[in-house]
């Protein structure tokens, strides 16, 4: 072969290797466009889902896990109301349990019929515990709708932990309440959750300027102690009785799980019954004085033997 012609040869190689690796330096370039791209394309996906997530979101006990839902929640609630009349007739008094206190005022009513009115928060623990006793003792003369579970509150905006933290319990946000016997009106002002921009939780429903009035007017000394104004659970059995506070130390649910509490509910021997029925026997008595011992499956002779006690 000549010299010309190896010459050509191997302009032609190195042409055909410069070739190759231009083409393998763009296949790089490509490839790294795409995992960059693919990266971007991940990251913006994470940003788009945190911002769905968050502007879908709404504060409040919706976006909590707050206890049973589905089937499980409808067992809960159906153990809840059905407490056997013999359980509740043998705790009576039950243990450890305040009475409901008498006061006087114009009674209070609506459509005919007395009313009682709660006013509390979700994030508060003796809430939670007199929750309990009033979905118990309301059972015996109505029906519940829309009961659901929450707990009470961890801490508060401001980071400060809370007494009786996570007690289990429910919620009347969304219940409605029915019976020919009476009217159950109820207000949760306050969310369990913590709203740290304000140090507090974020807010849910706001008494009426009647409801107000009634705080003003009973939710103050001598009806609580000195340095209590404003306490909750706040519970008025028309104007003739009234509950501020928990009726039993709540320290008794702690640790407890929905389940347990309810099933506690049907033993009289359980120290939960104890408090619980026996609080709600006290709420059962403060309503049967409301409504003329009316209806006898609820206003017993165990319960009537409480209303001179209250």
């Amino acid at each position: 072969m000549g010299k010309a012609s190896r010459t050509k040869v191997e302009t032609s190689r190195r042409e055909k290797i410069a070739a190759q690796q231009a083409a393998a330096r763009r296949a790089d370039q490509r490839r790294r466009i795409f995992i960059a791209s693919g990266s971007i394309i991940v990251v913006l996906v994470i940003v788009v889902v945190f911002v769905v997530v968050k502007l879908s979101s709404k504060p409040g006990s919706d976006n909590t896990p707050n206890g049973p839902t589905g089937s499980a929640l409808t067992s809960l609630i159906s153990t809840t109301t059905s407490v056997p009349a013999s359980t509740l007739d043998a705790v009576g008094a039950g243990s450890g349990v305040t009475p409901p206190q008498s006061i006087t005022g114009a009674a209070l009513t609506e459509n005919g019929k007395p009313e009682v009115l709660y006013i509390g928060a979700e994030y508060c623990p003796y809430c939670a515990a007199e929750r309990w006793a009033l979905v118990v003792a309301l059972s015996r003369f109505g029906t519940w709708s829309g009961l659901a579970t929450v707990h009470s509150a961890q801490q508060n905006g401001a980071g400060e932990d809370e007494p009786y933290p996570n007690t289990p319990t429910w919620t009347f946000l969304n219940a409605t309440y029915s019976s020919p016997y009476l009217t159950f009106n109820h207000v949760e002002t306050y969310t369990n959750v913590p709203d740290t921009k304000n140090n507090f939780y974020y807010p849910l429903q706001t008494p009426s300027t009647a409801e107000n009035a009634l705080l003003t007017k009973y939710d103050v000394p001598p009806h609580v102690p000195a340095g209590d104004q404003g306490a909750i659970p706040f519970v008025d059995f028309g104007n003739k009785y009234l509950i501020a506070g928990a009726s039993y130390d709540p320290g008794l649910l702690a640790g407890l799980t929905w389940a347990q509490v309810a099933a506690d509910l049907s033993n009289p021997n359980s120290s939960v019954a104890k408090a619980v029925d026996g609080t709600a026997n006290y709420i059962t008595a403060a309503i049967c004085s409301l409504t003329g011992n009316a209806p006898a499956s609820a206003c017993t002779s165990a319960v009537q033997s409480l209303e001179s006690q209250i």
